[in-house]
């Protein structure tokens, strides 16, 4: 086992589907079955949710919402989906143990933020779930993501995409020549701009060393296989680059 305790990143878009808004019942299931299916090979799991299937930035500014405020709409987004994703969860294996910890105080809903409380969840084999990023407006939940990961302890950060299985030397729907990375430099990936994640979220996994897995959610099985040692998508880390 190549990790024990991993925090996943998930989009709000990843529980929508191909619709880009709400809820799709594959989609949600989806999610629901690869995180059980990391729980049964007794890695820890935890996961921070986006919220960008219910409420995107562009609205805010379509709508002349300030930036604080459309901030604080999203990350109420992101625990209506903590919620969803732990009914799902529930309903796919009604004997596992979800927990949804969230940043902002919504105590009939959810249980607060608590470092320590969320760790010994983990070590009690309880799914956790990560939501309202860190309760500040102008985060996206890229740093967020990252900084649970630390503050939890987890050994990597597996950032789930939708059908894009890695990051590439350029955008591959405009360059036919661009080619994926295999591994990829903390420094390179800030460097290029490679906007694999948001570039202070990177500069945090490079000054702690947190191995950070970019790969395709809709393959079936790829965060198993990551776990367990095999190479999928992209990883960035302090080593080399290396192209596929």
């Amino acid at each position: 086992m190549r990790y024990r305790r991993v925090l996943m990143k998930l989009s709000g878009g990843a529980l929508a589907g191909d619709g880009g808004w709400g809820f799709d019942k594959q989609a949600v299931e989806h999610i629901a079955d690869e995180v059980l299916d990391l729980h049964q090979i007794g890695v820890e799991v935890g996961v921070v949710i986006g919220g960008g299937n219910i409420f995107r930035g562009e609205l805010g500014e379509q709508w002349g919402i300030e930036r604080a405020e459309a901030d604080n709409i999203g990350m109420l987004a992101t625990v209506i989906n903590g919620l969803m994703l732990r009914g799902a969860l529930n309903a796919r294996h009604e004997s596992v143990d979800v927990r949804v910890m969230t940043a902002i105080p919504i105590n009939a809903v959810a249980e607060p933020y608590i470092r320590l409380r969320a760790i010994s969840h983990l070590e009690g084999g309880r799914i956790v779930l990560l939501v309202a990023g860190t309760g500040n407006p102008y985060v996206t939940t890229d740093y967020p993501a990252v900084q649970r990961a630390l503050e939890l302890r987890a050994e990597a950060l597996l950032a789930a995409k939708n059908g894009v299985d890695g990051i590439y030397t350029a955008d591959p729907r405009r360059d036919p020549s661009a080619r994926r990375y295999r591994a990829l430099a903390y420094d390179t990936a800030i460097r290029e701009n490679l906007r694999a994640l948001d570039q202070s979220a990177v500069l945090l996994a490079r000054d702690h060393d947190l191995p950070v897995h970019v790969f395709d959610f809709d393959q079936r099985g790829a965060m198993r296989r990551i776990c367990l040692g095999e190479d999928v998508g992209t990883l960035i880390s302090k080593g080399a680059d290396e192209l596929a």
